[in-house]
Order: structure tokens, then C-alpha cells, then sequence
């Protein structure tokens, strides 16, 4: 099955779409969730998860031993993993969780004056090339804010693309900004609309169509989710509604 990558702005949901996500699809087949945002702290309350032990930057000896193995040579093809690399060869230092859930984290900012994140979007972008995913197996990415794993090529190693968008300008513009992307990718994306009331919703419809973007499905505002969200408690399969499952039935198809 699919590697799915979750983009948007900043607080339009993507972590809440992944661990709705989640829930869905893990009464299908087992689901890692690849954490490649290096700032958001908030993904593993929303699972109901612990955080791993370790990241997988540390577990391949840190940022200078990155910059070695993955930025100093011209070959993006340079192999840092074993060969023919599935979900059940990752290291187990890094991976939260049993299956049918577990979760993955890339790297985050630990100090001041780290420098930038280009070693943990490489890291990303090697390990979703290499990842071959079963058929009864999904990978679900939430990124960072903004476009800039594109930038970084991360979604070269993905299936399909959503795009996520709230009733924002920004997140508009955005959408469209991440459609080009895609299409310079060849990669398919889906667009959902979150966080919307029906008046927004109907406004960011008729925006995307003028531009030749179809809307999947649209998750309203909900105030249970915001609540758990708020509290740090995990997301429950029911909180998603009818419009997440019927994401996943697209997806699988």
C-alpha cells in the first residue's frame, strides 16, 4: 500500500488528519507514522504513544555523521540502509509503539544554534526512496509547515500527496503552491479541507475549483478534537466521522 505524505501550513491539521488517519487504517494492516516535522512535539500525545528512545538521526550517529554519509557526496543514491529496507528492518531504538501502529521520528531541533534542518530532510528523503511498503502495510508522513520538504525533495519517495487546508489564505495559496510541486514530482495529491464551517468550506471550494483543484472530502470544525488537542489526549477512531473513511476508501483505491 501507499506512502502518504500530509502537507499544509502551520496549524491546519496535519498532525490531526495523520492520527485520524491512522486509526482508520490500522484496522486494515499495520500503519508507521513518519514524523519528518523537526518542531512539532504533539504527534505522539494525539496516538496515545510514547516517545521512541531515540530518533533515527541518532540512531545513524547524529547530524555530523549525516552530513558524512548524505550531504558531502554528489551520489543522492548513497545507501545508509539495508538493502531491500521494510517497515519490520527499521531500527527498533527509534520506533514507538506495537503493531498495527508504530511511530518513527526523523529528528528534532534539541539546542540552540543546531544550525538548519537540511540533515533531517535528507534523512527523510533517503529513507522514503529506499522504504518498500507491503500490500497490507501503509506509511503515513506528516512534515513540517510550509513547502520546504518539497524544497528538500522528501516527497520524491512517496505514492500520493494531501494537501491540507483551513480556512486561511495562506492556506490557500499555499494548496496551489503545493499543487505545482506535486505535478513537478508526478506525484498525485488529494486536497482536504479542514477546521471548515459550511460558509468557509463553500468559499474554499469554489477557490481551488477556479483553479482546476478538486476537494476530496471536507472535515469540519469539531470542538472534541480541539478539546483533546488542547488537553494532549489521544484522538479516537470516532472523532474522524464519515469523511475520514471515506478519505481512506480513496486512498485505497
Amino acid at each position: 500500500m501507499p506512502k502518504i505524505l500530509i502537507t499544509g501550513r502551520g496549524g491546519c491539521g496535519k498532525s490531526t488528519l495523520v492520527t485520524l488517519l491512522t486509526r482508520s487504517l490500522n484496522k486494515r494492516g499495520n500503519v508507521l507514522v513518519l514524523d519528518a516535522d523537526e518542531s512539532n512535539l504533539g504527534i505522539c500525545n494525539m496516538l496515545g504513544l510514547q516517545p521512541p528512545e531515540m530518533t533515527l538521526m541518532g540512531v545513524l550517529g547524529g547530524r555530523s555523521k549525516i552530513k558524512v554519509k548524505l550531504l558531502s557526496s554528489p551520489d543522492e543514491e548513497k545507501r545508509v540502509f539495508v538493502d531491500n529496507l521494510t517497515i519490520d528492518k527499521l531500527p527498533e531504538e527509534c520506533l514507538g509503539g506495537r503493531w498495527p501502529v508504530r511511530y518513527l521520528r526523523i529528528g528534532k531541533i534539541e539546542r540552540s544554534l543546531e544550525g538548519c534542518a537540511c540533515p533531517m530532510g535528507a534523512v527523510a528523503r533517503t529513507l522514503l526512496k529506499e522504504l518498500t511498503v507491503g500490500p497490507d502495510e501503509w506509511v503515513l508522513i506528516d512534515t513540517e509547515a510550509g513547502v520546504e520538504h518539497f524544497g528538500r525533495g522528501v516527497p520524491q519517495g512517496v505514492d500520493r500527496v494531501i494537501i491540507v487546508v483551513d480556512p486561511s489564505q495562506e492556506a490557500l495559496l499555499l494548496a496551489i503552491k503545493a499543487r505545482k510541486l506535486c505535478a513537478d514530482l508526478n506525484k498525485d495529491y488529494k486536497v482536504v479541507i479542514n477546521k471548515a464551517d459550511a460558509a468557509a468550506a463553500a468559499y474554499l471550494r469554489q477557490e481551488l475549483a477556479a483553479r482546476g483543484m478538486a476537494v476530496a472530502v471536507t472535515i469540519p470544525f469539531l470542538n472534541k478534537i480541539q478539546q483533546a488537542n488542547m488537553l494532549g489526549e489521544a484522538l479516537t477512531a470516532n472523532m474522524g466521522g464519515n469523511e475520514v473513511e471515506a478519505l481512506v476508501k480513496m486512498l485505497e483505491e
